[in-house]
């Protein structure tokens, strides 16, 4: 009996074992001779939207703003350099309106929007300007709009309308120039009711003002005032470092020298620290023009001085037409950027781009170069402290 049961236990086992064997060759052989097939998974029914790329905001350490004129061809400017470009100029009119300089105006500021956008470059329109386009300077129609309240509410209300309807990124004050206490006090409502209305847009302010140095006796001037709580509202000061060759009496040569430049980023460096605002909102500006010796002789441009040579590019003086005229060539430039950046100045400000020489010998390159390099380097600081 246990023999039997034995051999019966082993046949099973057996037999068993042969299924099993036989199940892994006809698998085998299936797995060769026919390709695995995959079940496709269900597409989901909602489909996934093709979304736009979001717009990067251009990031540099200091900004580079330049200024443009309303009969320039903006096709010829190179946005790529410029983190802001001011399209120059809305003429304010006594009660509170804005002029522009006819069709052609309002077609360049349009072509300039779209050129700066591919850049990602902010446009800003500037207001005022030394001369209205109604004749004369500017200043008796924008004192005159300013000064009455419902008038600057015109005006704000005006420009706010302008920057929506032709996609500006701000507004530039450029009221030249604030000759008393009223004129600045006038200025600083016009500066805060403005940015109140372009701030929660998402828009910028920016206030161009006069150096408030006197390029002979490097002295502060009180002919120009501006009420210092006026630059806690705005995003930039365009110092218009230049011109100084009107000072006692006419002299080419003070149009804006390094020496000159040095007083003027010591006097506003300590203004802003005296008032603790961010000097991050200074801006130096520096001329793309030649002043003439013989002052019955027009100013040439920058691009002017080397069409005639490009050795002219480092110096700062020329012999032409007759006369010697003074500039600032790409070593000035770039030594003028410098010392805006060491004394934790937000940028420079450009007059203006049309003025500068194309190509390899561009002053807009030099300076965005001099930018971009020093945000490689450390930064010096400088605190200007008052002579005892």
């Amino acid at each position: 009996m246990k023999k039997r049961n034995l051999l019966l236990a082993l046949v099973i086992v057996l037999t068993f074992l042969g299924g099993i064997y036989t199940g892994i060759q006809f698998t085998s052989s299936k797995s060769e001779n026919q390709p695995v097939k995959f079940k496709k998974a269900p597409q989901s029914a909602i489909k996934p939207e093709t979304k736009e790329l979001p717009k990067v905001e251009k990031r540099t350490s200091k900004v580079l703003i330049g200024y443009i004129q309303d009969f320039r061809d903006p096709n010829q400017v190179d946005y790529s350099k410029l983190t802001h470009v001011i399209f120059s100029f809305a003429h304010p009119t006594k009660d509170g309106g804005i002029l522009l300089n006819g069709d052609s105006a309002l077609k360049n500021l349009r072509t300039t929007v779209a050129n700066a956008k591919k850049s990602n470059t902010k446009v800003m329109l500037a207001v005022g300007g030394w001369f209205h386009m109604n004749g004369g300077e500017s200043y008796p129609y924008f004192k005159a709009a300013i000064s009455n309240p419902t008038s600057r509410t015109k005006l704000v209300n005006g420009l706010t309308s302008l920057a929506d309807r032709e996609n500006l990124d701000g507004i530039d004050i450029d009221f030249e120039h604030p000759h008393s206490k009223a004129d600045a006090e006038n200025l600083a409502a016009f500066a805060k009711e403005l940015s109140a209305q372009l701030h929660p847009k998402k828009k910028e302010v920016s206030v161009a003002v006069y150096s408030k140095i006197h390029a002979v006796t490097l002295t502060e001037v009180g002919f120009v005032q501006y009420e210092p709580s006026m630059f806690q509202d705005v995003d930039h000061v365009n110092i218009m470092a230049y011109d100084g060759q009107w000072d006692d009496g006419y002299h080419a040569a003070n149009l804006s020298p390094y020496p000159f430049t040095e007083k003027i980023v010591n006097y506003w460096s300590r203004l802003f620290e005296e008032q603790n605002i961010s000097k991050e909102k200074l801006v130096l500006g520096v001329p793309f023009y030649a002043q003439p010796t013989d002052p019955k002789i027009k100013q040439v441009s920058y691009g002017a001085i080397i069409n005639q040579s490009p050795a002219n590019a480092n110096r700062d003086t020329v012999n032409m037409n007759g006369t010697t005229y003074y500039y600032n060539g790409s070593s000035t430039m770039k030594k003028k950027t410098q010392l805006a950046v060491d004394h934790g100045f937000g940028g420079m400000m450009l007059w203006e781009l049309g003025l500068d020489a194309k190509g390899t010998y561009s002053l807009t390159s030099s300076i965005s170069e001099t930018i971009e390099n020093s945000a490689h380097s450390p930064v010096k600081y400088y605190t200007v402290v008052k002579a005892q």
